[in-house]
């Protein structure tokens, strides 16, 4: 469909596999790059200004608030699939009882967890061990966060539509908007208005908002070209189409909580280490997501032309766009790891200038190294299996991933076979996180491999 020059609608099920990814894809990767700037922005701007207590409660209430965050992207990967599989077997028809039940899901969840985390900041914080001189940074930072997960919830759904329909490159503008404005934001209210953690935390919220209600105008202009009428009777949930949406987006968001709380467990482990230990690897991880989240762009983008695809029950296309998404993320994280290997310290030099801190850099760098090779795997057979629509696997990969692998390992590795100095520790907590992606990627690989992933069902079917 077309509006003028603006195209809405796009079809992967035809042309270049790989010209396809490339562009369906990097507009993704670029936008996980620039979303990372919240956090990393946040983190940068109050470790150098409040010192790395506030660095700390940045770092751990940003794990707790993107824990809730993951519910939003579990139902949008879910209303993707569905729009996807929609479009690639011909069903245009039904978009707009299909967005209208998705939009009106994803905003009364968005309320639902905003109000859970104002009401349990501190006993979350509490739990993972937050150090005593960061506690009070980390309940400002999270509470006043939790006024802009709405906000998030409601882009996600915007940004989740787009990209069942084709459309990568009106998410990137409206992110690119949001992140310059979060990183001016930062700097005017901690630097110069003295606001401290708050600050940072009210810049993310204002740009969280510009985001959410510029998209929105965004669509409402071109209702007619999207498919959704946006009128007050098509904002109701449509009971089948729901449960569509549902079995799908449940088990991702499961999926994802229970791979991020096994994440917090890590954290909570190191935490009790030290403010200095905590600091380490909360910039660690934050300079490990930066290509971790620009490769994920890959798998979302490899996930929606897969769903087209399968609809279209084309699959030598869709073995294409996994081989293609394995070797461009291979070749992201070969460059990474040639930075990280070469320049750890001044990595971690752009969040604390901690002496502590930057000594424990290479610590970090050596046990993290072991995790890449899984992760470029999954970017490709994780992509397969969303698209298709087997979302109660990928719940079960998750489920060995977090408790059976990254908590065990990680409590093996640093509580027992490393335990001894708090550098040692360290060095084992972070290598039990790492090695656990294999107990995700390892098995999508079989999957992908040797199962008769192929004659699986449509999802709207």
């Amino acid at each position: 469909m077309h509006g003028g020059n603006t195209a809405i609608i796009s079809d992967y099920t035809k042309g270049s596999p790989l010209g396809n990814l490339l562009r369906f894809s990097i507009p993704f990767m670029i936008s996980s790059a620039l979303q990372i700037v919240y956090a990393v922005v946040d983190m940068i701007v109050v470790g150098k200004i409040v010192g790395h207590d506030g660095l700390v409660g940045v770092s751990v209430s940003s794990q707790i608030i993107t824990m809730m965050s993951l519910a939003c992207t579990g139902l949008s990967s879910g209303g993707q699939i569905y729009i996807s599989q929609l479009l690639g077997s011909g069903r245009r028809d039904r978009l707009n009882l299909v967005l209208g039940s998705f939009f009106t899901l994803k905003l009364l969840l968005g309320v639902v967890i905003s109000v859970g985390v104002i009401l349990f900041a501190r006993p979350m914080l509490t739990l993972l061990n937050t150090p005593v001189e960061s506690l009070g940074h980390a309940e400002i930072y999270m509470r006043i966060n939790s006024l802009g997960l709405f906000f998030t919830f409601g882009y996600g759904m915007f940004a989740a539509a787009m990209r069942g329909l084709g459309d990568s490159r009106h998410p990137l503008a409206f992110i690119i908007l949001s992140s310059m404005m979060n990183l001016v934001l930062d700097i005017w209210f901690v630097k110069y208005l003295g606001w401290g953690v708050a600050g940072a935390a009210w810049a993310t919220v204002i740009s969280q908002f510009t985001k959410f209600v510029v998209s929105w105008i965004y669509l409402y202009v071109l209702r007619e070209h999207l498919g959704f009428d946006f009128k007050l009777r098509s904002w109701r949930i449509d009971g089948s189409v729901a449960w569509g949406i549902m079995k799908l987006g449940i088990p991702l968001a499961i999926r994802y909580g229970m791979i991020h709380f096994s994440m917090l467990f890590v954290h909570a482990r190191v935490n009790s280490l030290g403010v200095d230990y905590a600091a380490a690897f909360g910039v660690g991880l934050r300079c490990d997501s930066t290509v971790s989240t620009i490769s994920a762009g890959i798998l979302t983008g490899a996930a929606g032309i897969i769903g087209q695809n399968y609809g279209a029950r084309k699959f030598n296309r869709i073995r294409s766009t996994v081989t293609y998404a394995w070797l461009i993320s291979a070749v992201m994280y070969a460059v990474y790891t040639v930075f990280l290997v070469l320049f750890p310290k001044q990595m971690f030099g752009c969040f604390v200038s901690e002496p502590r801190v930057l000594a424990l850099a290479p610590v970090f760098v050596s046990a993290i190294l072991w995790q890449f090779p899984a992760l470029v795997l999954t970017r490709g057979t994780t992509a397969l299996i969303h698209g298709i629509g087997n979302i109660w696997l990928a719940f079960i990969f998750a489920m060995l991933d977090a408790f059976l692998l990254r908590i065990l390992l990680s409590w093996l590795f640093g509580g027992v076979l490393f335990q001894g100095t708090p550098e040692h520790e360290l060095y084992g907590y972070i290598l039990g996180y790492g090695l656990a992606s294999y107990g995700m990627a390892l098995p999508g690989l079989f999957y992908y491999l040797f199962c008769p992933w192929h004659k699986r069902k449509l999802v709207t079917e």
